[in-house]
């Protein structure tokens, strides 16, 4: 995630990565998996299977689980990070956990054939830190009650919404890279990556500022201050991308990058035509919005104070990705003014046959499954909701996503037999 309104990034330390030699056997061991698994044919069939259907020439809906409640996940310590040094263990947490993904709960993931070592930038972010005070369930959870202390109520409070400044941390970077390349060596490739795909929503933060209700309120009551401060949040996020482009920071996410609120970007059409491998531009990419708060306002509200503001944005990428949570099924018109749009949540609140006749086949149904189904396990109700919507979805080019999961109650068998079901019900077993 690029950007956390709970904090301000704090400045990388650039200094050597010492291991010691049983943390980078843990490690090879790990990234050896990792390069068995990637061999196998079924990764490039799946490869092609979601370009299919990011084409529009769907051979079979595809599924995919993100979003996961890892602190729930440990079975036989197949999760316990062994690592002691923090760089090691959150690499160690990244592989173990696309391991046990791969090994309990597939789907249609791809697995690469190299591993990637993310750039290092610092961000100076938006300026502003939500105030909020919280309410745990499960203190190992990390979805939790948050209630928001109100930061913006004046038109001057929008000048607290700062423009962020990118600084690459070349030393950070090529320390990381070179700690990669000495573990794996002989075992699988390494390859630096940059920013990917870039979750924009304005939207999502600017509630957690004003206030929801005081928000939905400025709509009506003064609108040329939510204009005022929408517009300033988009000029945040175009100065970053255009830092982000100018320092060569971009990497392509037409691979298994996980875009927008969906699935994975492999697409035909891009990088596209004018793609220079030396230096990604946006319009290699895929780009993205959502109003999640904007669920019961009407479609002229939402184009007037956000989707026609987020055009600058959107009209940069090659491809695009809409919505998240909020229900689409009655907002198509404005969607169709969205320059390359090509995928369409379809959350669990829409009506279902409303928002196939309005989308039909013009662009791919991220749809949602709900995830409420693992709280009391019910393996019935999660079938019905699969093949009631692919009943009505025939033709259209589909993609179940179950994500948002807050809990399966300690029972991560839950959601491996979900997985089974899914893949059957598509006939990708």
């Amino acid at each position: 995630m690029l950007h956390d309104p709970s904090h301000i990034p704090q400045l990388p330390v650039e200094e050597e990565i010492i291991l010691t030699q049983r943390e980078k056997e843990i490690l090879r061991r790990l990234g050896a998996r990792i390069a068995e698994i990637a061999l196998l044919p079924i990764q490039k069939e799946k490869a092609r299977l979601w370009q299919k259907m990011n084409d529009l020439e769907q051979e079979r809906p595809m599924v995919w689980i993100n979003e996961i409640p890892w602190h729930e996940m440990n079975v036989n310590d197949e999760l316990t990070l062994r690592t002691q040094h923090p760089w090691a263990r959150e690499l160690e947490q990244k592989l173990r956990r696309e391991i046990y993904q791969w090994e309990h709960m597939p789907c249609d993931m791809v697995v690469n054939d190299y591993l990637d070592c993310p750039i290092v930038y610092h961000t100076t972010d938006f300026g502003i830190v939500e105030d909020v005070e919280t309410k745990f369930t499960d203190s190992e959870n990390d979805i939790y009650s948050r209630h928001f202390k109100i930061q913006i109520s004046e038109p001057e409070d929008i000048e607290k919404i700062q423009l962020p400044v990118i600084t690459y941390m070349e030393k950070a970077t090529n320390y990381a890279f070179g700690a990669m390349k000495d573990i794996f060596e002989g075992i699988i490739p390494v390859k630096k990556q940059g920013q990917t795909h870039i979750w924009y929503t304005p939207w999502d933060f600017l509630i957690r500022w004003w206030g929801i209700e005081e928000a939905m309120l400025d709509l009506c009551m003064r609108p040329n201050m939510v204009h005022a401060a929408y517009d300033r949040m988009v000029d945040a996020w175009m100065y970053e991308l255009d830092q982000f482009e100018s320092k060569n920071l971009l990497s392509l996410d037409c691979n298994n990058t996980r875009i927008g609120s969906g699935g994975y970007g492999y697409a035909n059409c891009l990088p596209g035509n004018k793609f220079n491998e030396e230096h990604v531009r946006p319009y290699n990419m895929w780009g993205c919005s959502n109003a999640q708060i904007f669920s019961s306002v009407s479609p002229e509200m939402h184009w007037e104070f956000a989707l026609e503001h987020d055009m600058r944005w959107l009209k940069r990428f090659g491809l695009v990705y809409y919505g998240c949570c909020e229900p689409l099924d009655n907002k198509a018109e404005i969607l169709a003014c969205i320059p390359n749009l090509r995928k369409v949540s379809v959350s669990a609140w829409v009506n279902i046959k409303k928002a196939v006749e309005e989308l039909g086949d013009k662009y791919v149904l991220s749809r949602k499954p709900s995830p409420s189904v693992f709280i009391s396990w019910d393996p019935e109700e999660a079938k019905r909701q699969l093949v009631m919507f692919q009943d009505v979805a025939i033709g259209c080019n589909v993609e179940y996503i179950m994500k948002d999961i807050s809990t399966v109650r300690y029972q991560p068998q839950r959601l491996w037999e979900w997985s089974e079901l899914a893949m059957q019900i598509v006939g990708g077993a």
